[in-house]
């Protein structure tokens, strides 16, 4: 029993960007990219952060420190979290169809998409992914998990700030109007 504990949330994870590498390959034409800079170092803090996750090797003994006991508790609400914001990045990324990147675009022929999870917030999948994210923290019981999803939230943050500069540029009032309307990560509130 011991090994479904310890390889839930990899396989968890590894099926879910398995489904995301797939669902990659029939997107729309690129018509602007984001710059290289900005990819680049959005790669290298998710390494980091990934890193943080995999191993228990780091030499810090502090990002082990435990948060809260471990137990049955933790892990089973970790898991529920983890997937509810896996499925609902997917449910995400089913609406936005062939509109996906996962770098900051425009797309050719490119649609606003606001129903289905973009009427509750306009960044659903990264909601889902930090929701994931946070679940998997929950589980872990370890500072490292909070710095992990601190990283990740801070790598999103500035990524999608710049999906609103260029949303407001390709769609204008309409964009702003959503955006007024609709929270940016978290229903109703933010």
């Amino acid at each position: 029993m011991l090994w479904f504990y310890e390889s839930f949330f990899p396989v968890v994870w590894v099926i879910f960007v398995v489904y995301w590498q797939i669902k990659a390959i029939k997107t729309k034409t690129t018509q602007r990219l984001e710059p290289a800079a900005s990819r680049i170092l959005r790669v290298v803090i998710f390494l980091i952060a990934i890193a943080l996750l995999v191993t228990t090797r780091i030499p810090l003994p502090w990002l082990y420190l435990p948060l809260w006991p471990v137990g049955l508790w933790p892990f089973w609400l970790g898991a529920a979290v983890t997937v509810a914001g896996l499925l609902f990045a997917v449910w995400a990324r089913v609406y936005l169809g062939r509109n996906w990147s996962r770098s900051v675009t425009i797309k050719q022929d490119h649609e606003l998409i606001t129903t289905g999870p973009y009427a509750l917030v306009r960044h659903p999948i990264y909601t889902g992914l930090l929701t994931g994210l946070l679940g998997t923290a929950i589980a872990l019981s370890q500072v490292r998990g909070i710095i992990v999803l601190i990283l990740f939230f801070l790598a999103f943050w500035f990524k999608l700030r710049m999906e609103e500069q260029w949303m407001r540029s390709q769609f204008g009032e309409t964009y702003t109007n959503y955006a007024r309307q609709t929270a940016g990560l978290v229903p109703f509130l933010f």
